[in-house]
């Protein structure tokens, strides 16, 4: 008697969608010129539904049995192409479904074809959508097809007899890059908060928990310590090398995949996701066997480590690819919008908005997005027993809009509701799962160090090595290798775009001996300063021998909060402003201590980059202003993180209850690892039973 029921329910709702793309045709056909469903004599109204009920069971069985064959020889077209491509073939079903109906009564021209088939495929997943709202089974299923997994218990390891003990519990990671402890706490105050959904984890199922973060507060830093246990020799964002003469990127599929080999030869373990995980929008793999839109293997063809594989899953059902790109096309009007809006009400600080940031927004708040949590839904559906995802748009939207303000706080509402998708997903899952939210870093505002003082840290450094600043120096022509968040890589890598080749060291056109001018770069408000004439690390005594007026320049500048230089006397030495230092190696301080204005923990932070072999010659960390915590970012923005000061450096944990208690303050993000290490031991040795599911429909 179920199985009839089932079948019956089946039957209605395939009915139904039937109905609606039927109805749709009909109007299409009304409202559209070019679209027509009766012959050339014209029809009756009666002939007409019959005509666009014929059309609408041809164009669904075509999608039935012919798409994902489609889907599948379209594996090697860039990941974003297939979006743009989907709907041309789409367009081209819609007219095969056409031009089956008798009579030729279905017409349509190319472009109507694919705006017909578009509004068809998202008219017939909005029925079916709601239609399976009550129905638990449905709904499941409607998931699963929202995630493009084939949902496969036997391949999992879940057990197939219904009355067999359930799995261990499974634990979900979701990072919402750059989203800093103080921020997410007035993000879940008062009577509407911004993210309802965290607001109702926090403090009935879940613990709120600050966690301070190395010096180099990024998210190469922090994603690659949580997910492979060591960010040993990671200075910042970017740097430069100077045994091999080429600059390390976080962002550059190819760095990432030298970063993670690295941390694996030095941990010695896989990653924290070896066992059953699978990682999701990250720069790293954190060991997992499955990996979709990860960075560090964005080059592999491999099947279940294809980088871009996830954009297929997701791309290859119509009605997705329909609803992101009006959401894209919206995210791209709401940010010139903004823009412009800022702009005429002339607010500062502020950066520029052009060129292709509105895309590269409307990439990271609107496709990312998507994409990313649908493949984490699918793998909770299909039980995998440990999931990383990162989440980038807030991280986006603040570097331009800074870390608080209507726009961004447009962000976290949105990104509130993927966390409320993911939970429901959960409800459906063969497994019970925990929900660990956390963040990477925070931001700290404030105006930029050029806007600010007129000139680059570049310029700077120049006029204190006294070398002359070449125009494109003073007009930031290199700026794409001195901005750019996590987003600008992803996109990159989706569009199967080569990486850019690394500059080496520019010549330096002083009159005299032949020398490579200061390689300066940037993350955030710290800036990397490496001198590629002085070979290996360059000592204190060496830059003051050869740059007398370099150090003396920076460290008296106001926008220059501290340098870091390593000394043959004191070893690495802190130097601030009217000669003061703080010698790291004995914690002696000579004048005021520079470091005191960036709190408690900066002097170990300091001390333990200052031992990296690849920490450059002078590091330079910007100043901050005690009252606001504003910094100024060496970068073209005006929400940073990368260095100390501010609300960069306190991130946030939301923890599950369940789950035991870190064993007092987090610092650092290998402290990170080493807790969620702990709390995938837990989940599998304390298998726990949740509420029976409902019977299957």
């Amino acid at each position: 008697m179920w199985n009839w029921r089932r079948s019956g329910a089946a039957v209605l709702r395939v009915g139904a969608v039937w109905a609606a793309g039927t109805a749709t045709l009909v109007a299409l056909a009304l409202v559209l010129p070019d679209f027509r469903l009766q012959s050339a004599d014209g029809d009756s109204f009666t002939r007409v539904g019959l005509t666009a009920a014929l059309g609408a069971g041809c164009f669904g069985l075509l999608h039935a049995l012919v798409w994902p064959w489609l889907v599948r020889a379209l594996l090697l077209v860039p990941a974003l192409a297939l979006g743009s491509l989907v709907f041309l073939l789409n367009g081209s079903l819609l007219w095969l479904a056409l031009s089956a109906i008798p009579d030729g009564r279905g017409e349509a021209g190319p472009t109507t074809a694919v705006v017909v088939a578009a509004v068809m495929s998202v008219t017939s997943s909005a029925t079916s959508t709601f239609l399976a709202v009550r129905d638990r089974g449905a709904q499941r299923r409607r998931l699963r097809r929202l995630a493009g997994w084939r949902f496969a218990r036997s391949a999992r390891g879940v057990p197939a007899d219904p009355d067999a003990p359930p799995p261990g519990p499974g634990i979900v990671f979701l990072q919402l890059d750059g989203l800093g402890h103080d921020v997410l706490r007035e993000a879940l105050a008062g009577e509407r908060p911004a993210m309802p959904t965290l607001a109702a984890l926090c403090g009935s199922t879940h613990r709120l928990l600050p966690w301070r973060t190395d010096w180099s507060s990024q998210t190469g830093s922090a994603q690659l310590a949580i997910l492979h246990g060591s960010n040993e020799d990671v200075p910042a964002f970017r740097w430069y090398e100077k045994e091999t003469g080429e600059v390390i990127v976080s962002n550059r599929p190819s760095s990432a995949a030298e970063l993670q080999r690295r941390a694996v030869a030095r941990s010695g373990t896989p990653g924290l996701l070896a066992h059953d995980g699978a990682s999701r929008g990250n720069l790293f793999t954190g060991g997992a066997a499955q990996a979709a839109l990860v960075l560090s293997v964005a080059a592999r063809r491999g099947r279940d480590q294809r980088s871009r594989a996830g954009y297929f899953a997701y791309f290859s059902d119509p009605a997705n690819a329909a609803r992101t790109a009006w959401s894209f096309t919206a995210e791209i009007a709401r940010e010139i919008a903004q823009s412009l809006r800022a702009r005429l009400r002339g607010e500062h600080p502020r950066v520029g908005r052009g060129g292709l940031y509105p895309l590269i927004r409307a990439f990271a708040t609107v496709v990312q997005r998507d994409v990313v949590t649908a493949a984490v839904i699918g793998d909770v559906l299909t039980g995998r027993s440990a999931v990383y995802a990162d989440l980038v748009a807030y991280d986006e939207v603040a570097h331009h809009s800074g870390p608080r303000g209507r726009d961004t706080r447009q962000v976290l509402r949105r990104l509130d509701r993927c966390v409320a998708v993911i939970a429901q997903a959960t409800a459906y899952a063969p497994r019970p799962y925990h929900l660990v939210l956390l963040s990477d870093h925070g931001q700290s505002h404030g105006e930029t160090f050029r806007a600010a003082y007129g000139h680059s840290l570049e310029e700077l450094v120049r006029i204190g090595c006294g070398r002359p600043v070449p125009p494109e120096v003073r007009r930031g022509a290199r700026r794409e290798e001195r901005t750019g968040a996590e987003a600008r890589g992803t996109a990159r890598a989706a569009l199967h775009r080569p990486e850019p080749p690394p500059r080496p060291p520019a010549p330096d056109d002083t009159p005299g001996p032949r020398r490579t001018a200061p390689v300066v770069l940037a993350s955030g408000n710290l800036g990397l300063i490496s001198l590629p004439d002085l070979p290996g690390r360059a000592s204190r005594e060496a830059i003051e021998e050869r740059y007398p007026a370099l150090l003396p320049t920076l460290a008296e500048h106001p926008g220059v909060g501290f340098l870091l230089v390593h000394g043959q006397r004191h070893g690495p030495v802190v130097l601030g402003a009217r000669g003061s230092e703080h010698r790291l190696a004995t914690g002696e301080v000579v004048g005021a201590d520079p470091l005191a204005p960036f709190g408690p923990g900066a002097a170990a932070a300091v001390r333990r980059a200052a031992a990296f072999p690849h920490a450059a010659d002078v590091m330079v960390n910007s100043s901050v202003d005690p009252a606001t915590g504003a910094v100024h970012a060496f970068e073209d923005q005006i929400g940073c993180h990368g260095g100390l000061g501010g609300e960069q450096s306190r991130a946030f944990l939301l923890a599950p209850l369940a789950l035991s208690p870190p064993a007092g303050e987090l610092t650092g993000a290998e402290s990170l690892h080493r807790l969620f290490a702990r709390w995938l031991r837990e989940a599998a040795d304390r298998p726990e039973r949740r509420a029976p599911a409902p019977a299957r429909p």
